[in-house]
């Protein structure tokens, strides 16, 4: 009963922590400004299906992907297994599905055992491509101490959970052989039986290691989860609404203010009659509050994979830009925001502000708007949207842009084209 109470209290304490975090990540998202995502719902779930749950945009680097599926598919499955742990746990039973599935329960376990190497080698093989290979698009500037130190956390927790998984299985394995106290004989083990000559043959040592890896293996699934709000790996848990969410446009169409909308209709058509736009603070986005609140989900989505920054041409030659820094920033500033609000009151100002103190407007003007990123995130994150938000603040509340913008924006109002020539002149080259 010691152990029952033990694992009750550490299971609740684990589940209120990571519910107070989550409360708190959804306040700074609901932070953001309002929008409208949730029309046409069938197509959204099919849209999380495919991309989320199908992994459908992780295909485009192979290696990555089938390395991606076995700890996602190890991740899912083996979530079984963490069930029946804690049912027994909570009831000091031992094993408690082996009575419901019979021969299944034989099947489930040996899947489980070959999730966990598989995992195994996924995990290996990504600390390799990060500290031996020193891939390119896991590197870059924003990729800075606390990053890096991520990444390599999650891939070492899992590797020593899934050790201790497999170590449970074979001291139990070897208790079931020689019929010891409660032990009874349930489960296939066909990789830990291998494993079981490794360990002592002595039944109370073997009793000893099974529970201390038992202890190991669910305390360590408790701390990961609530680990999991501080870290890139949140993905887990936010690429299903995230996708859920994602804007079903066309990826080349922009939004447009209504206000702005009107002014040029009632120019073009004095005898029109504008609708009634919402109340507008800003043009634009200056800080992480005038994003919206999706902008602010994929902020918390993003797994820092790099793909979008690899296929930025703005990136590619040199330049500062880099969309995966964009939401990196972008999480940043609203988690300071969610902190100031926190301990200061929901009015709090810090007189700091997601442009300049965090993105610079030479990464902005760098952006060549092409969409690549957009394309290439595995969880449909657009980091276009911020960057074009951030550009339409500078222009049209600071009028600060670039010289060959101004120009344009000049030749547009005055020959109703980006072109320094007017309308008469247009088509002057096809004279001869």
């Amino acid at each position: 009963m010691i152990g029952q109470i033990i694992f009750l209290l550490i299971l609740a304490a684990a589940s209120w922590l990571f519910t107070r975090n989550l409360i708190k990540i959804r306040r700074n998202i609901l932070l953001g400004k309002e929008v409208n995502r949730s029309d046409q719902p069938a197509r959204r779930w099919k849209v999380m299906a495919k991309v989320a749950l199908g992994q459908s945009r992780m295909g485009k680097r192979p290696l990555a992907a089938v390395m991606h599926l076995f700890i996602y598919v190890g991740f899912i499955i083996i979530n079984l297994e963490v069930l029946e742990i804690m049912i027994d746990g909570l009831f000091g039973s031992h094993r408690v599905f082996h009575k419901g599935l019979g021969s299944l329960y034989g099947l489930l376990t040996s899947g489980f055992e070959v999730l966990a190497v598989l995992v195994l080698v996924a995990c290996i093989t990504f600390l390799a491509r990060r500290n031996i290979l020193h891939l390119k698009r896991l590197t870059g500037r924003e990729i800075t101490a606390w990053p890096r130190s991520d990444a390599n956390y999650i891939l070492i927790i899992e590797i020593l959970l899934m050790t201790a998984f497999l170590t449970m299985n074979a001291a139990d394995y070897k208790l079931q052989q020689l019929h010891y106290g409660d032990y009874v004989q349930a489960g296939n083990f066909p990789v830990s039986s291998l494993l079981s000559p490794l360990l002592p043959s002595g039944g109370h040592v073997l009793a000893l290691i099974e529970r201390n890896c038992w202890w190991f293996h669910i305390a360590g699934i408790l701390a990961f989860l609530n680990y999991l709000p501080y870290s890139k790996h949140f993905h887990i848990l936010m690429a299903f609404p995230n996708t859920w969410y994602s804007n079903l446009n066309l990826k080349g169409q922009f939004t447009n203010m209504v206000s702005v909308t009107n002014e040029v209709k009632a120019m073009l058509d004095p005898s029109f009659i504008p609708e009634a736009p919402a109340e507008i603070n800003r043009f634009g986005a200056k800080d992480a509050t005038d994003l919206t609140w999706k902008n602010l989900m994929e902020a918390y989505t993003c797994t820092e994979c790099g793909r979008c920054t690899s296929v930025c041409p703005a990136n590619q030659t040199g330049k500062l830009l880099s969309p995966r820094k964009i939401m990196m920033d972008t999480r940043d500033r609203i988690t300071e925001i969610g902190q100031g609000i926190e301990q200061h009151g929901k009015d709090h100002q810090d007189n700091k502000a997601l442009l300049d103190d965090y993105i610079t407007r030479e990464e902005l003007w760098a952006c060549t708007t092409c969409n690549a990123c957009v394309e290439a995130c595995p969880v449909n994150i657009n980091p276009l949207e911020i960057i074009t938000e951030m550009r339409r603040y500078i222009v049209m509340e600071e009028s600060q842009a670039p010289a060959s913008l101004n120009n344009m924006f000049s030749n547009t109002e005055n020959n109703g084209a980006p072109w320094k020539y007017s309308n008469a002149d247009r088509f002057n080259w096809a004279k001869e």
